[in-house]
């Protein structure tokens, strides 16, 4: 269900209309016509849509509205609207869009509040110009809102708030957000209106939807069905969307990518690692052997560059993005024309989430997925759960053998060959937590061919290889620790790291298995320490009841022969009780 926008009702102010003629957003997706009229309307909503569906102006639209047409205006200090978002990336992108439609609308104040950002530059910013609409991550809002800080007071300007939106709500619970929903919840007023968007509705949401939300209108938008494919399955994900899959071993798969993206050079991609350490990793590898590509990288363990380089991505013409599943929800990038998933994801809808940052609002594009050999069935279990058809893409042949390349950027430098370790066991612990584990087995891996197709010198040590034989596998024989340091700092890094007190270093070694027995001995002969103690303390007692039972005999004694007067046996006696007690 597509429409115009004036026909909506409640109908539009002019200054929201001017901000869509200026955006070329001329028709409504099925989202936006069925939430925004509940909202306008004073309905809690709560709706579920597919990525790329339009989310953001379904309640960026009507955010707008209300506060517009709010009966006294907000004052400097009073909160009116509040967004929050599971990622940095998505908070940025949600203000822009805002900022777009703030152009016609200047009356209002706005606030990104993320972690990367100044805390302290945001409260002076909130102290001299207040913010009617604050778009924010959890953890930072929380943060804020606990404290009342150089004549900022985020709690009391909050009661007059009209709208919260919780965009991606799936993923704000599956990140762990929950307490600080809760604790967000309980400083807003119960007379407002909440706007719940959410991929899926999982059982936690749901539970979400019952705490937060006064009797909401469920709304279900689904992606237009296409007619059948030739094989029977029903595609899921937009039609404008063509899926493919490659069949390679681990050994195979570096050389692959490294030829595809030198044959789409001139395009926009995002490709997506299981692991920060492999991203880590494999950017540096191919901005060091593709030099004409330009290579950009964000995972989560990133604090202060993610920002920079997402907008800067977002305003390249061409280049690849290597990212870990931090980016596979929510963000939009304009043009991306292909999406690489070099591992495959931990679950099946986060390979519908990875794919759903190409093609999105009507535009084309690609997504190619790596598969070895004995992950084949992976193709048919995608169609079977997500409804999801995968074109299988021959392998090139002739392509540039490009794995010396990689081993000599170890070979001439150590932080290299420390990442590819790093990136290697990273790799081999995540395999294991896969959603479909009778697909992606442990047994199954090949680990020679894996730590080859990783540009690896040598294997290193971990519990997953202990007594396995390791073939297809030829290491380089060279002393690890004469390879120098290309980076100094870093170098000076290392031995600051090595010189620190033993202590640390036991420390460390309690979090391995094999330590608990050495703590288990440690507990015993504790314990046995303080028995012996018990039992030292009671026989120093008996000896003390033994020798008063001696002296109370020889008193009794002297009395009976008539050495002391009864008299003089009560005081003794007596006395001697007092004195034990």
């Amino acid at each position: 269900m597509e429409d115009t926008w004036d026909k909506l009702s409640p109908k539009l102010s002019q200054s929201t209309l001017n901000a869509l003629q200026k955006l070329k957003f001329s028709r409504m997706t099925p989202v936006q016509a069925a939430c925004i009229p509940l909202l306008l309307k004073r309905k809690d909503v709560a709706a579920e849509a597919v990525t790329g569906s339009g989310k953001t102006l379904a309640f960026v639209i009507p955010l707008l509205e209300m506060l517009l047409h709010r009966e006294f205006p907000l004052k400097k200090q009073e909160i009116g609207a509040i967004i929050l978002t599971p990622t940095r990336e998505l908070a940025v992108q949600i203000d822009e869009v805002l900022s777009e439609f703030l152009i016609f609308t200047p009356q209002f104040t706005r606030i990104l509040l993320i972690g990367g950002n100044n805390p302290q530059e945001d409260l002076d910013k909130l102290k001299s110009q207040g913010s009617h609409i604050m778009v924010a991550t959890p953890g930072r809002l929380v943060d804020l809102l606990q404290r009342s800080h150089h004549g900022v007071n985020l709690a009391a300007s909050v009661k007059s708030l009209e709208l919260l939106v919780l965009d991606e709500a799936d993923r704000l619970l599956d990140m762990g957000f929950e307490a600080s929903l809760n604790t967000i919840l309980s400083f807003l007023p119960k007379q407002r209106r909440t706007g719940l968007f959410s991929a899926t509705q999982t059982d936690e949401v749901q539970q979400l939807i019952r705490a937060g939300l006064r009797n909401p209108v469920q709304i279900t938008v689904k992606e237009k069905k296409v007619t059948k494919l030739s094989d029977g399955v029903t595609q899921r994900t937009p039609s404008t969307l063509q899926n493919f899959y490659m069949i390679c071993e681990s050994d195979e798969k570096f050389n692959q990518l490294c030829h595809f993206l030198k044959e789409h050079q001139t395009e926009k991609l995002m490709m997506f690692f299981s692991t920060c350490a492999a991203v880590d990793y494999f950017s540096q590898a191919i901005r060091s052997i593709l030099k004409n590509i330009q290579v950009l990288s964000i995972h989560g363990k990133m604090k202060q560059k993610r920002n920079k380089i997402f907008d800067q991505f977002r305003r390249l013409p061409s280049g690849v993005l290597i990212c870990t599943d931090v980016m596979a929800r929510g963000v939009d990038i304009p043009d991306v024309n292909w999406v690489l998933q070099y591992d495959p994801p931990s679950s099946a809808a986060a390979f519908v989430h990875r794919c759903g940052r190409t093609a999105r609002i009507g535009n084309t594009g690609n997504a190619l997925l790596f598969l070895r050999e004995c992950e084949d069935s992976y193709v048919d279990f995608i169609a079977i759960n997500q409804k999801v058809h995968l074109k299988k893409i021959e392998k090139a042949e002739d392509v540039i053998n490009q794995l010396p390349s990689l081993r000599k950027l170890s070979l001439v430098d150590r932080a290299m060959y420390e990442k590819g370790v790093r990136a290697f066991v990273s790799f081999v612990q995540s395999f294991g937590k896969h959603e479909c584990r009778m697909i992606f087995q442990k047994k199954e891996l090949n680990y020679g061919q894996l730590a080859t197709g990783f540009g690896l010198l040598k294997i290193p040590k971990m519990p997953e290889l202990k007594g396995k034989t390791i073939s297809d596998f030829t290491p380089v024989d060279i002393n690890i620790n004469s390879i120098p340091y290309k980076d100094k700092s870093v170098a000076v890094q290392r031995k600051l790291q090595a010189a620190k007190p033993k202590k640390e270093k036991v420390k460390h070694m309690k979090s391995k298995p094999w330590s608990k027995q050495l703590e288990k001995k440690e507990r015993k002969k504790k314990r046995k320490e303080k028995k012996a103690l018990a039992q030292k303390r009671k026989l120093e007692m008996t000896e003390n009841d033994l020798d008063e039972l001696e002296k109370d005999a020889r008193l009794v004694k002297k009395f009976k022969s008539g050495k002391i007067t009864e008299k003089q046996f009560d005081e003794e006696f007596v006395g001697d009780l007092s004195e034990s007690n």
